[in-house]
């Protein structure tokens, strides 16, 4: 048994390793996961793993939403103390995404363009997070500019989520173009439903209806075949979708 329990830490800390490197993270945590397997491990997962996964995002997506409802600044307010009592990098970051989930974009963006001269300035998340504030702050040209260069430089990091990002940044540039070529990139690879949604938006409002019909009908396919559960959760997604095809039949 004590044979089995020294493997299976091993296996999780191989797996953590293959994380480390596909997501292109510091080499530094594979030292930590094969000096201390269980320690390393139960702490790459906590600090990294679990931030990315699906089910924290939705957790924290849900938490959120009953803390907006109850208390719209309050996670602004929460985060601006501990920066204010802690003024470190990652606090700063913290209350860079706060203020972007609040909505208040230009202050977002000042608060990622603080962090970005930080120590923590290569980190690709902080960069993503500054790409998404620029856009929000209708500053396109420069989140265009940012998410081009992290993709170069961070060619494995958040594969989908930049491509939509940045057909969304092309757009709002006015690089239709770009924008045309980047969505259907997106689709392709990974043709998920709020990729598709976004662009059949994009193609009813640069009136492409061809482009539009035909992503129209895959995603009518694949609501068909999602159960009740599936079908709320791109509930958001398939009412933005609905108003453009009603405000196109107009």
């Amino acid at each position: 048994m004590p044979i089995l329990g020294v493997g299976l830490h091993i296996l999780v800390a191989l797996y953590f390793a293959v994380h480390v490197v596909r997501s292109r993270r510091e080499l530094y945590w594979l030292l930590i996961l094969f000096s201390f397997p269980l320690l390393g491990s139960v702490v790459y997962f906590f600090a990294i793993y679990l931030p990315q996964s699906r089910l924290d995002q939705t957790l924290t997506r849900a938490g959120r939403s009953v803390l907006s409802t109850l208390d719209p600044g309050r996670a602004v307010r929460d985060v601006r103390d501990a920066f204010e009592l802690t003024p470190t990098a990652h606090n700063q970051t913290r209350l860079a995404s706060a203020m972007l989930e609040a909505g208040m974009a230009a202050e977002a963006a000042q608060q990622y363009e603080a962090c970005l001269q930080g120590p923590f300035a290569g980190d690709p998340d902080i960069r993503f997070g500054a790409a998404q504030a620029l856009l929000a702050n209708a500053q396109a040209v420069e989140s265009v500019r940012m998410l081009t260069t992290l993709r170069a430089s961070h060619p494995a990091f958040r594969q989908d989520k930049l491509s939509l990002l940045l057909a969304q940044a092309y757009s709002r540039a006015g690089l239709n173009k770009e924008a045309a070529e980047e969505f259907a990139h997106l689709v392709e690879r990974f043709p998920g439903v709020e990729a598709r949604v976004e662009y059949a938006v994009w193609a009813l409002e640069h009136k492409e209806p061809l482009l539009a019909d035909e992503q129209n009908r895959e995603l009518d396919h694949l609501r068909k075949h999602m159960n009740k559960h599936t079908r709320s959760l791109h509930a958001d997604v398939f009412k933005r979708l609905d108003a453009a095809l009603k405000t196109h039949r107009q």
